[in-house]
């Protein structure tokens, strides 16, 4: 009798626990929960005037926005960043109560909100004071904060990557770019390190060196240098008023950089190391600060670095002729309407297979330098190969190549020097001239 009492007992049980899931359930808004509170109701982002935000470790740091622009006006006065003050506005406007934890909660202390770990305060347009958010700990999963309103003692819960978003101290919410400059305007580039100074300029959407060589720069690699400089932020400020450059090794850098826009400069100087950390100072501003020391050999670069790897501009299909010269042989491809307006190559007056010309062009304009050497190599007083590729509007490119022993060497008719090319390549065009012969 006793087993079958277990057994009715465990069925009543299971009834009832069916039963509540039921109720429950059938409670639930169909497709999910019920729509969370929003504090701040219709609050726009872009109303936000002021802020003021203390942080985990007490830092507060007041913000105010005038004419679309965040600065920093206390502790210290200066640009704010911009990315982090929009990060902020947009969360205080869509902020969301995940759920309500206590309505009248008289031990504030138990979820680190008396006092609170972090307040954030802001003013929107048309109010006079501020409105605060109080936050304290994480919940004991991880997933929510503990928080309230100054005026309420209701403890709520907000999304815990809020944290995050809210926990900024001031030098955190300050403009923490290592140089100023508009990447849309500039149009030079000046790198010193030592006795070694190189300049690059930029023409319509070229860049060029112009010093210690005049010769075709990397678009990629000038670029990718400019978006280090102003992608690099400072790691910390040592001496906000720049009282003493000489103790960071300033008086005589270790290297500079002048971004020129127009008629306008923008410069860094890079000092002396210390614990893995680069002094710097923007010429513009007193402070010093610290950088990562890799900055200084990502942006200033060697010469070879910063000239163009691709022997030829122009690609295989805007040439319209091309000239080869080997030995006593020459071999001349030029493109032409044929029928249907279809591009055709004829070489000596006669059709040339389309595909094997084309095949012959983009491995000669694929063709790039491995090295480069100051001075021309012997090879090129007998060349093995001279290549003149014409493209629209009658651009004409040169290359002179040259073999020593397995090793190839190039020149281009306006620029000084050589450069090594790899030996297969120049191979692969030997092929493919003796394929459209």
């Amino acid at each position: 009798m006793g087993r079958g009492w277990s057994t009715l007992a465990l069925v009543v049980i299971l009834g009832g626990l069916v039963g509540y899931i039921y109720f429950v359930d059938s409670k639930q808004e169909v497709g999910g929960s019920a729509a969370k509170e929003k504090p701040f109701g219709t609050l726009q982002a872009d109303d936000i005037e002021e802020v003021q935000v203390k942080s985990a470790d007490g830092e507060t740091t007041h913000l105010q926005k005038a004419e679309g622009k965040w600065k920093v006006v206390e502790p210290v006065k200066a640009d704010a960043d911009t990315s982090e003050l929009t990060t902020i506005a947009s969360s205080l406007a869509t902020l969301e109560i995940q759920r309500v934890v206590d309505e009248n909660a008289s031990d504030l202390k138990q979820y680190g909100l008396e006092p609170s770990r972090l307040d954030v305060g802001f003013r929107s347009k048309g109010q006079k004071d501020l409105k605060h958010l109080q936050i304290g700990e994480k919940t004991p999963t991880g997933n929510e904060l503990y928080a309230r309103f100054p005026d309420q003692k209701r403890v709520f819960l907000v999304s815990s990557f809020l944290d995050t978003t809210f926990n900024k101290n001031t030098f955190a919410l300050r403009d923490r770019r290592i140089l100023l400059f508009d990447r849309n305007m500039v149009d030079g580039l000046e790198l010193t390190s030592g006795a070694t100074k190189t300049t690059l300029a930029k023409s319509g959407s070229e860049w060029r060196l112009v010093s210690p060589l005049s010769v075709r720069a990397d678009f990629a690699a000038v670029e990718g240098a400019l978006e280090r400089l102003s992608s690099t932020q400072m790691q910390g400020i040592v001496d906000p008023e720049g009282k003493d450059l000489a103790k960071y090794g300033l008086t005589k850098p270790t290297g500079t950089i002048n971004v020129k826009a127009g008629s306008s400069n923008a410069t860094l100087t890079l000092g002396s190391t210390d614990n893995a950390l680069l002094f710097a100072r923007d010429a513009s501003r007193p402070m010093v600060f610290t950088i990562a020391p890799v900055l200084k050999d990502d942006v200033i670069r060697t010469v070879a670095d910063f000239r163009r790897k691709d022997l030829f501009d122009g690609r295989a299909f805007t040439a319209t002729k091309a000239e080869f010269k080997r030995g006593a042989e020459t071999i001349t491809l030029e493109k032409s309407k044929g029928k249907d307006s279809v591009d055709v190559w004829k070489a000596g007056g006669k059709d040339v297979d389309s595909a094997k010309a084309d095949d012959l062009l983009s491995k000669v304009t694929g063709l790039r330098a491995a090295s480069f050497e100051d001075q021309p190599n012997a090879s090129l007083k007998s060349p093995a190969l001279v290549v003149t590729v014409t493209y629209a509007e009658n651009k004409t490119e040169t290359v002179t190549f040259g073999r020593m022993g397995t090793d190839v060497f190039a020149s281009r008719s306006d620029e000084p020097g050589t450069a090594k090319v790899e030996g297969m390549g120049l191979d692969e065009v030997m092929k493919g001239i003796d394929a459209v012969k």
